[in-house]
């Protein structure tokens, strides 16, 4: 693998009156030799003795990328190029997701997550920024709390497969522009207010010791676009590898916010805005995030509702994946209309409940009319953020090649519940990719591949950002976008197929009662 770290095993000739060059000569000249022009820590400077004399001059060099030149940022007696290691992590705003790698062959050997010790401070990111405006003090906090977040989940790496952190070479770190801001201890507030400009959007390679995480080498962090499009949007083009493609794709990240990229190598045309919290169970009053114990799937059968619930246990919530599998149930059964308020005649499980309608999906759970009307809203926003920036770049829907769906929530739900209530678009199937974890596949690339820092300047360059909410008429979209699936029903055709289908079923069975 050529990525961003070496091994070398070094065989020395050991000093002599007519050799009396420095140990650090002795060293960085055998590396020279070998094509490799680097300087010396003063960590590794201080093991130098009695290092060499007791390896017998017999010593393994780990050299780590700085951005410009080769490190010496370790040193080891005896052939140890076979440890060789590095780390990608994906720092997101809920969750923080690490990949240990072994740099010889490039396999991972382990994933674990944990959830992002910021949420102390704040469930979503604006609170987060508020909180620490102007509060030197705070802000440290959260910088504490990010880097805690990774070295809880480094060590749980560790204890799956024995391997210290401090075995890892470099780490790749993959963010949005607020949680790198915060990860290194700039104040973010420069991300929620106009004009934008941040504190950094091109960090590059870090220290890892200045950063307090337990990497013998440099911790090197995604470069982001823009205030809302930051380092784990540019992984996910790495992950993805859309700028490369001769096809049109896009590419979408949903969260509570949604990143947005069209285009191909020629073009890349790219935007965020607030999706809303819904798609993460935030709002919904019997909504959760996706841990155990919440609705994940839904269907609506004879029976009543079938129910996949995270852990197999008693459902306490529904988190975004089954909200989209509800109200897609819920439309096609007739149970919701098209402006997606309940028709409380077509079952006794619509229940008049604080004031609006309620639907009863477990027992003592219930999606009320203003969860519904909320979720629209945001299912809206996402829509219509793909309808605009197509119809930016003059292209129709039958042009894409390919629609990268990623993050958690693209992960987990149904391509098909997804497009019956108008949040993807109605296309091949085959078409609609799930990316997953993009942030995080991108960390890994880049880890193991060092060419791919020639290609992330390419990349900004070509990119074109459009800020949605400086959009004129992009409320007036919204608004025919919050219908199920949209006002305008010719852009859903296998919708109204299935919405067919289940007509003439109800009235097939309703025949047969009677």
């Amino acid at each position: 693998m050529e990525g961003l770290s070496r091994k070398l095993y070094l065989k020395l000739p050991a000093p002599t009156e007519a050799d009396s060059r420095s140990s650090e000569a002795r060293i960085l000249s055998a590396l020279r030799e070998l094509g490799y022009e680097a300087r010396m820590t003063l960590k590794v400077m201080r093991k130098l003795y009695p290092l060499c004399e007791k390896a017998g001059w017999q010593l393994t060099a780990s050299l780590a990328w700085d951005g410009s030149c080769w490190v010496l940022v370790e040193l080891e007696a005896g052939d140890t190029t076979r440890e060789h290691y590095g780390l990608a992590v994906d720092l997101g705003s809920t969750t923080v997701v690490a990949r240990l790698f072994d740099c010889n062959t490039g396999k991972c050997l382990a994933e674990d997550s944990a959830y992002n010790r910021q949420i102390a401070f704040g469930t979503d990111i604006l609170t987060r920024i508020f909180y620490s405006k102007d509060q030197p003090e705070k802000l440290e906090e959260l910088r504490r709390a990010a880097v805690g977040s990774i070295r809880e989940v480094l060590e749980k790496l560790e204890k799956k497969t024995g391997i210290a952190p401090g075995g890892s070479i470099q780490l790749v770190l993959a963010g949005n522009t607020t949680m790198v801001h915060f990860f290194l201890g700039l104040d973010a507030f420069c991300v929620f207010q106009t004009p934008y400009a941040v504190q950094a959007d091109r960090p590059g390679f870090l220290p890892a010791a200045e950063l307090e995480l337990p990497v013998s080498g440099y911790v090197y962090c995604y470069p982001g676009k823009s205030n809302y499009l930051g380092g784990d949007i540019i992984s996910g083009m790495v992950a993805t590898e859309l700028y490369k493609k001769e096809g049109i794709s896009v590419f979408f990240d949903i969260g509570t916010n949604g990143e947005l990229v069209v285009g191909n190598r020629e073009f890349l045309l790219c935007g965020a805005g607030a999706a809303g919290p819904a798609l993460e169970g935030g709002v919904v009053r019997t909504g959760m995030r996706a841990s155990e114990g919440a609705v994940e799937r839904v269907k609506l059968t004879e029976n009543g509702f079938e129910l996949g619930v995270i852990g197999g246990g008693r459902p306490k919530g529904i988190c975004g994946s089954g909200i989209i599998d509800l109200l897609a149930e819920l439309f096609l059964a007739g149970w919701i209309d098209l402006r997606g308020k309940f028709v409380p005649e077509k079952s006794e499980k619509i229940q008049e409940k604080d004031g609006m309608y309620a639907v009863e999906y477990a027992p003592g759970l219930f999606f009320y009319q203003s969860d519904v009307d909320e979720f629209l809203r945001t299912k809206a926003a996402a829509s219509t953020m793909v309808e605009y920036m197509l119809g930016e770049a003059g292209i129709g829907m039958n042009d894409i090649s390919e629609f990268y769906v990623a993050g958690a929530f693209g992960k987990h739900v149904s391509k098909e519940s997804a497009v019956t209530i108008g949040m993807y678009p109605d296309m091949d199937r085959e078409k609609l990719i799930n990316a997953g974890n993009s942030s995080l596949e991108g960390a890994g690339r880049l880890l193991l591949d060092k060419k791919i820092l020639d290609e992330l300047d390419d990349i900004l360059d070509k990119m074109v950002y459009i800020q949605f909410g400086a959009v004129d008429d992009f409320l007036e979209l919204m608004v025919a976008a919050q219908a199920l699936p949209h006002t305008d029903l010719e852009r859903y055709p296998s919708v109204m197929k299935k919405l067919e289908e289940r007509s003439k079923m109800q009235k097939t069975v309703s025949k047969k009662t009677n």
